[in-house]
């Protein structure tokens, strides 16, 4: 795993995947984190979380290493220099391409080691568990392959090098290039070296073909490629979920213990992703979204929906400690599944609605969304009004105890908003007056309850004192003029009280583990974008800037950021951060008659 200066684990890792699994690959070549055989499936490499499961490549006398993405894909290369000036060269990719008139994503990753100088010396490890980390699985020697076997599951690693040598452990020097292609336990088509040469050939085809028809503001325009393909990477396929990141357990600061399993479906974080995916015009992850709305919607009836599900809907998250694996950097404990499934989070239905609703105005999509789908959104709708000014859990999934929270209002208002809009569309001119009535109404109440005079803001709850982040986003959703002087007052409010240096906290105050010891990059984000709309940019470019700065090597950025030491932490790579930097790009770009 990569180590920083101080010689503990970091989150300098890049990220292979194809909308169906997804690996972890650190600074020096070793994948540390896949899961199989889908994104939230079990981890049999889990080094990444103390584990033993690993795929190392090791040069003998190795003294430097770097590593990049091939332009404008997901195909990573790590390139490993030896003191004797060997060297070789490590690329790892999910292949995904189209193949017969269908996209062809299998649960497999492919790694490809090249000499590239001298005559390096390397050892493959290949380790696997399961359990959750409790058992080793059987590895099992074929002719070109090694099978690895449980009761849980199997696969295989095919490869063109000296099997016994894998086996063994053993240093070989690599004399040519080599390949490896992990996945479902069956024979190859085709010889494995032939197949993962074209296999990446059209991977990275494809990848660059998706970012080409990005339509990307001029300014930090690797940088929000970079976070579109991430992002992507983010959404499982088949269903149209969304995980909000593709780990668990990496704790929000050191000794924290808030270690959460993300690589669940959160409607909220899905609708930002797929927000700022089509903002650059990627609008194929919203129609897949779409049909994962519609069967949410489908299975509860207009009656409660849970904040998250499995990326296939299972509504059963039921988080369990193991306790086998350590935890990252021995920081446990380690979790599985997520106990938010069980929580009352009423800003769903907003974000339900808030996710469909450009799919009822695009001409871009193949099958607009109609009148039957508005019909079943408009039961969300009705359930956000019926239980906008009821206590929750709020956004940030207090366990301990609930509040009429501002977030979720304004959330409630904006499915009831957006329904109105989408009857108009379609000449409902009755029901578009009910939803807007009921969204006036819902408007009136929340501008009275959530504003406190004393504190000249939005505070986080009804008639509550502290300050919460998330009501940033009322200009964001069209809930409030940006330039309303009671918005201007809170965004001040939170520049004053929440921001460390250029980061922002969700809040200050304590809540089931005590004080937040760092800040949580989505609000930084949100602050940024405030900042923008009440004419204060220059603020806000700044901001974004020391942001980008605090990203990884390669680009990428976890949920939240030590202020003090600029460490990043939380789960990696944080959907909501990586929106975040699309977001604000788009905001914050010059346009590009000012560029060229």
């Amino acid at each position: 795993m990569a180590q920083s200066s101080g010689g503990v684990n970091t989150l300098e890792l890049g990220i292979i995947g194809n909308g169906t699994v997804a690996g972890l690959v650190d600074g020096e070549g070793a994948m540390v984190w896949l899961c199989l055989p889908r994104l939230d499936g079990e981890p049999v490499f889990n080094s990444l979380l103390g584990g033993g499961g690993a795929f190392r490549v090791t040069l003998a006398g190795q003294s430097a290493a770097r590593q990049t993405y091939i332009r404008n894909t997901a195909v990573l290369e790590t390139v490993l220099e030896a003191e004797d000036g060997s060297a070789i060269r490590i690329t790892d990719f999910a292949p995904r391409f189209f193949d017969r008139g269908r996209q062809f994503r299998p649960a497999s990753v492919v790694r490809r080691i090249t000499p590239l100088r001298g005559m390096p010396t390397i050892k493959v490890e290949l380790s696997a568990e399961t359990g959750r980390g409790e058992r080793c699985m059987t590895a099992r020697r074929g002719v070109s392959h090694i099978s690895y076997h449980d009761e849980e599951m199997d696969f295989r690693v095919t490869t063109d090098a000296a099997v016994s040598y894998i086996m063994d452990g053993r240093e070989f020097v690599l004399e040519r290039e080599i390949s490896f292609v992990l996945g479902p336990d069956e024979s190859l088509s085709d010889g494995v070296g032939v197949m993962a040469q074209g296999w990446l050939k059209r991977t990275t085809e494809q990848w660059q073909d998706w970012s080409r028809r990005l339509a990307t503001p001029p300014e930090w325009q690797s940088a929000v490629i970079r976070a579109a393909i991430t992002l992507k990477m983010c959404v499982y396929e088949e269903t149209g979920g969304i995980v909000a990141a593709l780990t668990t357990s990496i704790p929000e600061h050191d000794g924290s213990e808030r270690n959460w399993d993300y690589r669940f479906c959160w409607l909220r974080d899905a609708y930002f992703t797929v927000t700022a995916l089509n903002r650059l015009a990627a609008v194929g992850t919203l129609e897949h979204y779409l049909g994962y709305l519609r069967n949410t919607v489908a299975h509860t009836r207009g009656g409660h929906i849970q904040p998250v599900y499995g990326i296939a809907l299972e509504q059963d998250l039921t988080e369990d400690i193991p306790g086998h694996l350590p935890g990252y950097r021995g920081l446990g404990p380690v979790r599985f599944g997520n106990q938010a499934a069980e929580h009352v989070q009423h800003d769903v239905y907003g974000h339900v609605v808030l996710g469909a609703s450009q799919a009822f105005f695009d001409d871009r999509l193949s099958a607009r969304a109609g009148l039957l789908e508005f019909e079943h959104f408009e039961q969300v709708g009705e359930r956000a009004y019926a239980v906008y000014n009821t206590p929750d859990a709020g956004i940030w999934e207090y366990r301990g105890r609930a509040a009429v929270h501002t977030s979720s209002a304004i959330m409630c208002w904006a499915a009831c908003d957006r329904l109105a809009r989408i009857a108009r569309e379609f000449d409902k001119d009755n029901r578009a007056t009910l939803w807007a009535d009921r969204a006036n109404e819902m408007r009136e109440v929340i501008l009275k309850e959530a504003w406190n005079e004393r504190r000249k803001a939005f505070t986080g709850s009804f008639g509550g004192d502290a300050l919460d982040a998330s009501v940033l986003l009322m200009a964001e959703i069209g809930f409030i003029d940006p330039m309303d002087p009671r918005y201007v007052a809170t965004v001040d409010r939170v520049d004053a009280e929440l921001r460390d240096g250029c980061h922002v906290f969700r809040y200050r105050i304590e809540d089931d583990f005590g004080a937040p010891e760092t800040a949580f990059t989505a609000c930084t984000f949100w602050h940024i974008d405030a900042l923008a709309r009440i004419g204060r940019k220059d603020q806000a470019r700044e901001i974004f800037e020391n942001v980008l700065a605090h990203r990884t090597k390669l680009g990428l950025l976890s949920e939240d950021i030590d202020t003090k030491t600029g460490e990043l932490w939380g789960n990696f790579p944080q959907t909501y951060s990586m929106v975040g930097i699309i977001n604000a790009a788009a905001r914050l770009s010059r346009p590009w008659d000012e560029m060229v």
